[in-house]
């Protein structure tokens, strides 16, 4: 089955007492049995719920897995992937990771003896040597945020299979119309599917996928004995979104890769961050392993002055300043003060996340609007 159809038809079936071709929202906290443990295969709403079983059957088919568990948040599902962890365990992850997965690594599972360990992952010969004794997953995320680093998963997830550690990739930003990691070696995927897969920013969700039974098992306990579950509405709005999936990711590609073009030629621009540039530094392992190169673009300002993104940033007007991505809207960013805030400042500078980074979340508007947008908050400085 092929993408486009995957997204519609995957574990989606029409609702046997009706006949809805959409999946019903099983708004309810509880199922009748006929006598304990006679059931219907649902006995608790926090342990099962039908719409999200339904959408967890359509996320395995996207990423080409067997197992889908769903969470409330896309932290959720990295709380609980930690979870399988034990004491004394490394996490080696990526030296540009999205503040929110460094906070959670540092400032809640250090304090339990679980230790993260951040390099730069795009080079292969660091991450090789990064690995000791004690390194039970390595994190990646690709493209990173919000420098757009592109890590090749396939050359990582061999070394850690050389080393008997598993892997879990982030694809939050890229989604699994462009690339699906299970397929590159990968043991595990991490979406927050508040960003592409929803891709209407009204739902907090988050998921995991792999196609290890096991582990699956663990996780699936998890997700039931910590109850860090979704509702049921949140798993329609997820698959409500995913049946246009590819159009929007495709149509955000088409803008960014116009946008990003603009935004390296204007002088008031100094860097643009864009795994589609030919000198991006991984830009053939980009094209190896993404259909496309995404619908997010990040920029510095030619001053590096904090002053001057703030005028950009209150300069836009299609551009809409806040957190999150992947929505059908565009969205301007300023990851020093907001999506990357819980990293030290030190940190930030070192992977060239500079106080005048801008982050850009590409919609389906027309691009030319968006440009205009973009040359009008430029003006201000």
């Amino acid at each position: 089955m092929k993408f486009g159809t995957k997204v519609i038809h995957a574990g989606i079936r029409p609702d046997p007492s009706t006949g809805a071709i959409m999946t019903p929202i099983f708004q309810t906290s509880t199922y009748v049995q006929d006598a304990p443990g006679d059931h219907k295969g649902f006995e608790y709403a926090r342990t099962q719920n039908p719409t999200r079983s339904a959408l967890e059957e359509n996320l395995a088919a996207l990423e080409n897995g067997t197992h889908a568990i769903c969470f409330s948040s896309g932290l959720a599902a990295m709380d609980a992937i930690l979870k399988t962890l034990n004491p004394g365990d490394e996490i080696l992850s990526t030296s540009d990771l999205y503040g929110g997965s460094y906070r959670l690594i540092t400032k809640v599972y250090e304090k339990f003896g679980i230790k993260g360990k951040f390099i730069p992952m795009d080079n292969l010969e660091k991450v090789e040597k990064a690995i000791s004794k004690k390194t039970k997953l390595i994190w990646i995320e690709t493209p990173t945020n919000p420098m757009l680093n592109i890590i090749d998963i396939e050359a990582v997830c061999n070394i850690a299979k050389e080393k008997g550690v598993k892997t879990c990739v982030d694809n939050t930003f890229a989604s699994p119309y462009l690339q699906t990691p299970l397929d590159l070696g990968a043991d595990i995927v991490l979406h927050s599917a508040t960003k592409y897969l929803g891709g209407h920013s009204d739902v907090i969700h988050g998921a995991v996928i792999t196609k290890d039974k096991e582990y699956a098992d663990q996780l699936y306990f998890i997700q039931n004995a910590a109850g860090a579950v979704p509702g049921p509405q949140d798993c329609f709005l997820i698959l409500r979104g995913i049946k246009t999936l590819h159009l929007r990711v495709e149509r955000s590609c088409k803008n960014a890769k116009k946008i990003a073009k603009y935004l390296k030629a204007h002088p008031k621009v100094s860097k643009v961050y864009y795994p589609g540039f030919k000198d991006h530094p991984n830009h053939e392992v980009a094209k190896k392993q993404m259909k496309d190169f995404g619908g997010m673009v990040s920029f510095d300002l030619i001053n590096n002055e904090l002053e001057a993104a703030n005028e950009v940033l209150k300069g836009t007007k299609l551009f809409s300043l806040a957190e999150s991505l992947g929505g059908v809207e565009s969205l301007i960013g300023h990851p020093a003060s907001m999506t990357h805030a819980s990293i030290p400042r030190e940190e930030r500078l070192k992977v060239g996340l500079t106080d005048s980074l801008i982050r850009l979340s590409i919609g389906v508007e027309d691009a030319d609007d968006l440009i205009e947008d973009l040359e009008n908050a430029l003006l201000n400085i």
